[in-house]
């Protein structure tokens, strides 16, 4: 597969990030964008309004020598989580996976401005990340130097070689922003029998409708250990089968 049919196979949302992601970095690396205006910096959002920077934040990684495979991983890791993620888990709603992209966003805005964190790449891909090893946690996946692992670890693999190696809180806010939004999401509604209080607004539909058809859904949400509702003794009807489960 050459690199324009691999590009364009990508889902849509994870080409957005991925083509914003190594545009707006090439560009601050050979100048051509100022790198002093695209840094997250809480003073300067919350005294001087200066907003973009919580979106510059988002897609501009600090490119260097001492960088560069940093940032090669973390792209990696775009093309292959988010990709599954939206393709697998999101194929049919792309706006819940839009919708998903948008809080991790906000959130990891919220922890580099508690943490001093300056570029949220890490965060965002780490929080992503968080979310499908999460969906497939018993998934066999393999890391440097042949090691494999269940997918429920590869998170906390990467926030301990980040602290280790760079001091950097980061990945560990990433984890904990995908668990708010996992939590939210799924255990909560899903497993605990309670609100559903991430549902995806209508606008965000109406840019990104549903799609009929297809297959979706590889990722395992938890089971629900919420108690069955009470069936009126009168009640002409069976609790029946639900469709899609033997």
């Amino acid at each position: 597969m050459d690199a324009g049919t691999w590009y364009r196979s990508l889902p849509r949302f994870t080409r957005y990030w991925l083509t914003a992601t190594v545009g707006l970095s090439l560009l601050c690396r050979f100048g051509l964008l100022p790198m002093e205006y695209m840094y997250l910096s809480r003073d300067l959002v919350l005294t001087r309004f200066q907003l973009w920077r919580c979106i510059t934040s988002l897609f501009v990684f600090p490119l260097s020598g001492a960088t560069g495979f940093h940032f090669l991983i973390n792209c990696y890791f775009i093309t292959q989580y988010s990709k599954n993620l939206e393709k697998d888990q999101y194929a049919r709603n792309p706006s819940d996976y839009l919708y998903l992209l948008i809080i991790t966003a906000v959130l990891a805005n919220l922890g580099g401005m508690v943490f001093n964190v300056y570029f949220l790449m890490d965060m965002l891909v780490v929080a992503i990340t968080y979310i499908w090893c999460q969906l497939n946690k018993e998934v066999i996946v393999s890391f440097w130097f042949g090691s494999r692992f269940k997918a429920m670890y590869l998170p906390w693999v990467l926030a301990g070689i980040e602290l280790i190696f760079h001091g950097s809180l980061a990945s560990l806010v990433g984890i904990f922003n995908g668990h708010v939004y996992y939590f939210l999401k799924f255990q909560y509604p899903q497993e605990l029998g309670g609100n559903a209080f991430l549902e995806t607004p209508e606008f965000l539909k109406r840019i990104a409708p549903d799609v009929s058809g297809g297959i979706s859904g590889f990722g395992v949400p938890p089971e629900s250990r919420a108690p069955p509702p009470r069936q009126s003794a009168n009640s002409a009807w069976g609790q029946g089968t639900p469709l899609g489960r033997n």
